[in-house]
Formats: structure tokens, sequence, C-alpha cells
């Protein structure tokens, strides 16, 4: 017998709402769903909960292939033996779905990019924040001259924290041999975007200026 939890039944009572209003109504694409995705974007986002890309892109199902982990973060390409999450769901968005673009989006209000910046779990045991102080350690680079500059609180060191974690994720991208042969070819294209919680907008990045500019 399954015993609901609160949250379970808040859960289920939102299933149930989905099953009348969001499945029903679009029985029709679900049943073309059946079939397969055919996306035309990866959005690579962080797992935080007030995030999410469907609803801030407001796409329907199948229109775009997400990945998301903490601080949207995308490893460089490596070889090693290894669980590779990220390089793996990479892979199958540009080999097999095709798609032509992909999107790292960034947030406000990052908690592993403040994490990054202020080193608050570096040295921390796997199972007590070292998972994250390992996984974030790909910000070391780019949070030095933050810090040296704007100290490591305070919201302005963190939204250029936020900011630059992007780019570190573009630049990642652009170590797969993959995406580089079909950003050359022009039939990829990788794109920066900063998501603004606290007033809803949504920020682009003009990589040739290296700012992010409200869409």
């Amino acid at each position: 017998m399954i015993v609901p939890t609160t949250e379970l039944t808040e859960l289920l009572h939102g299933y149930r709402r989905f099953r009348e209003h969001g499945w029903k109504p679009e029985r029709a694409r679900w049943e073309a769903l059946k079939d397969g995705q055919q996306p035309r974007v990866m959005v690579i986002a962080c797992s935080d909960s007030r995030v999410d890309p469907a609803q801030i892109f407001d796409v329907n199902p199948g229109e775009i292939f997400v990945v998301r982990n903490v601080a949207a973060l995308v490893p460089p390409f490596e070889t090693a033996p290894g669980h590779h999450g990220v390089s793996a769901a990479l892979e199958f968005a540009v080999q097999f779905l095709k798609v032509r673009e992909i999107v790292v989006l960034g947030h406000g209000m990052c908690g592993g990019c403040q994490a990054a910046l202020t080193q608050s779990m570096h040295g921390e045991e796997p199972g007590q924040g070292g998972f994250i102080a390992n996984w974030i350690d790909m910000l070391d680079e780019a949070r030095e001259p933050i810090a040296r500059e704007l100290g490591t609180t305070g919201r302005p060191a963190e939204r250029a924290m936020e900011m630059a974690a992007v780019k570190v994720s573009l630049a990642n991208l652009r170590t797969f041999p993959c995406v580089q042969e079909l950003e050359k070819r022009a039939t990829l294209t990788l794109r920066g975007a900063y998501f603004a919680i606290s007033d809803g907008v949504l920020y682009l990045l003009d990589e040739k200026s290296g700012e992010f500019k409200a869409a």
C-alpha cells in the first residue's frame, strides 16, 4: 500500500490537473510524440527549482531537449573513464537529435555560483558538499578576477560570477570536436542566456562585446 505524504499528494493533485487541462486538450500532440522527438534546441540549465526552461520559454512538450545540473555547467571534453552525464546528453542532442541551437541558461541568485565565489564547500567530503565543490571548481579560474575586483560576497560579485559561468560553459562546449565541426559548418549555434529571477527578464549574451543584453 502506498502511503502518500503531503508532498506526494500535492504532486498527484498537479498530475490530475495536467491530465485534465494539459494532456486531454493536447492529445493529438502526445499521440504524435509517442513516435519520437525532434527538438531543434538544447537548453543547458541549472537544477534550481525556480528556473524551469519550459516555463521561461513557454514551450510545449517535445520542443526543447533539456539538461539541468548545478550552475548549468558543461565540463570540458575528455575521454577519461567515468560517468559523463552532461557529455552524454550533449552527444545525444548533437549527434542523434541534430539540434540546431544550444542555449546555456544561467540565472540570478544561483547557489552553485555563490558557492564557487565564496569557496564555502572547498575541502568538504563527498556527501557533505564535496560533490558540489568538485563540480563547481570548473569556475575557479573565472572566479579569480571577480574576487579581486568585487570581492566574494554581495550581488554585484554574485551576478558577475553567474554570468561568467555561462561563458565558461560556452567555452567548454567548444572543446567538443562534434560541436567545433558543426559550429564551423554553421549548422549549430551556441548561445548564452541569463534569467533574472527577481524581475523576470531574460538576457542574451553578445559574444562579440561579452555583454548580456535584455531580450
